[in-house]
């Protein structure tokens, strides 16, 4: 092999096990969030997430956004002001209040970017692959189910709208898992049930499938 194509598959290699570690990496910050590992760090994401979602509710995003803006420029405006009103004051010479954050380098790195974008295409590509085979009818069962699901979706669609689902949806991903957590051995023991209750109703329905429906399930 010569040493051009051998170093070709060990960038790649390294390529991808840098995008398993960020991806390992995004996984346990995520776990580590919902989890309340750190309660002033889960506290400060859930209400800001929830005052964000709030507001969407009583007003448009183009609003929310005007005023979050707005707010941070009010801000920063008066501390500007109010460190240069000091400094004339005590006739100091520090300098721009915020000069140290304007010469920091905010620029995205290419190889940050490209890690993440590799990473999001891992998910859409199995994202895609899997809907594929929902839609395409490859497990006629999974279809079945995918089908029952979104019906139920259309029930909750009714009685919901977009925001009140995500409003829901953040109060369930930050006390859930806490709940799983304190109480796993009980819920365990319900979910072992209820599988067993689903399972065993598939088997009944795959008996009742046509024969060659059968037969493809089974290979």
């Amino acid at each position: 092999m010569d040493p051009v194509t051998q170093s070709a598959q060990i960038s790649s290699s390294q390529g991808a096990a840098d995008r398993q570690n960020s991806a390992k990496e995004s996984k346990q910050s995520v776990k580590d969030l919902v989890h309340w590992r750190d309660p002033k760090k889960s506290g400060v994401v859930f209400g800001l997430s929830m005052l964000m979602l709030l507001s969407l509710a009583a007003f448009s995003v183009i609003s929310v956004v005007s005023y979050l803006l707005l707010a941070l420029l009010c801000v920063t405006i008066t501390f500007r002001i109010y460190k240069s009103v000091v400094q004339a004051v005590q006739k100091s010479s520090e300098g721009h209040p915020f000069k140290s954050l304007i010469e920091k380098d905010v620029s995205i790195p290419p190889e940050t970017f490209r890690k993440h974008v590799d990473t999001s295409l891992t998910y859409i590509n199995r994202a895609l692959k899997q809907m594929s085979r929902l839609f395409l009818v490859e497990d006629l069962v999974d279809s079945l189910k995918l089908a029952v699901f979104m019906w139920l979706l259309t029930y909750i669609g009714a009685v919901f709208n977009g925001i009140t689902i995500l409003i829901l949806a953040d109060i369930l991903l930050f006390t859930i898992p806490l709940i799983y957590e304190k109480n796993k051995t009980q819920i365990d023991q319900y979910i072992d049930l209820a599988r067993t209750q689903i399972n065993n109703t598939m088997a009944k329905l795959q008996e009742k499938l046509p024969g060659a429906v059968k037969r493809s399930k089974t290979e």
